[in-house]
């Protein structure tokens, strides 16, 4: 196709890209529902996605519960766990400077992080593929288990967009976040929707975990290997916007996945370049309005 490069290694390489972009976007996804809001730097995302990872091992090696029950528990295992760290510490710091609910959080995802490395070590877990097998389509081999990631991904975040922007709990949510005392005099609580929507955007990261656990091994530094590309990623597409966090996640990751086929020495800084030239060009996110009403 292309001078010295293979039709099977550009279209394996946009398959990649676009596995990894598909966690891109969930994780991104979900710091921006935490992020817009609660106006949280959810620093501890990475970690909460590990955990979804790790709750799904747990399952499976000491329970014996498979791979599509685990889809369900670990989410909300990670989601319940969320909802109790934002009532118990980043409650009390509403109100405050975000640098206060950052340090936080940081702090939060490297005690778990060690906590998790002490009691199972750094080396790898394996996770068994759910879905062996795959089709042959000529010029590559498609595992099943990779479509099926990143099919639901799709499905995942097009579900959660509908469900925040074009439902009615999505304009209470909204609402709660720009004019909370109002939303208040209609008898609705607040402060516990903002709890279950730190719960919501949590379990979407360790939803990204249990689909990550058999395709990458299992292990604490997972989710603090991933989380500095994801937090470049919410930057280009913008802070407060769910569509250009998924925009930008599976674009990104199809650049990624293409510069290691045409300048590999670039495929590890390409996203922070995108980054740059955004914040140069349009700071706010290059996706920032798209979706106000």
């Amino acid at each position: 196709m292309f001078d010295g490069i293979s039709t099977q290694l550009l279209m394996g390489q946009i398959l990649i890209g676009l596995i990894n972009g598909s966690f891109y976007a969930m994780l991104s996804m979900g710091l921006v529902i935490i992020f817009g809001m609660m106006h949280i730097i959810n620093f501890t995302h990475g970690a909460q996605y590990m955990l979804g990872a790790f709750v799904a091992w747990l399952l499976l090696n000491h329970l014996g519960i498979g791979y599509w029950p685990a889809l369900v528990i670990a989410p909300v295992v990670v989601a319940i766990s969320g909802m109790f760290l934002e009532r118990v510490l980043l409650r009390p710091l509403a109100g405050l400077d975000h640098l206060y609910s950052l340090l936080a959080t940081y702090a939060v995802a490297l005690i778990v992080e060690g906590l998790v490395r002490y009691q199972y070590g750094s080396t790898g877990l394996p996770y068994q593929n759910p879905i062996p097998g795959g089709v042959n389509l000529g010029f590559m081999f498609m595992p099943y288990y990779r479509l099926w990631v990143v099919a639901f991904s799709v499905f995942t975040c097009l579900g959660t967009w509908i469900l925040i922007e074009h439902t009615k709990l999505g304009s209470y949510l909204r609402a709660a976040n720009e004019k909370p005392q109002l939303v208040q005099t209609f008898g609705i609580n607040v402060p516990k929707m903002m709890t279950l929507t730190y719960g919501f955007g949590v379990g979407l990261a360790g939803l990204c975990g249990v689909l990550a656990a058999p395709i990458y091994q299992v292990s604490p530094s997972m989710g603090s290997s991933l989380m500095i590309v994801v937090f470049a990623v919410v930057v280009i597409g913008g802070m407060g916007s769910i569509i250009g966090a998924v925009a930008t996640g599976y674009m990104l990751g199809v650049v990624e996945g293409l510069t290691k086929v045409f300048y590999p020495e670039a495929a590890s800084v390409v996203i922070f370049l995108f980054m740059t030239v955004a914040l140069y060009l349009r700071p706010a996110g290059i996706f920032s309005g798209k979706e106000q009403n």
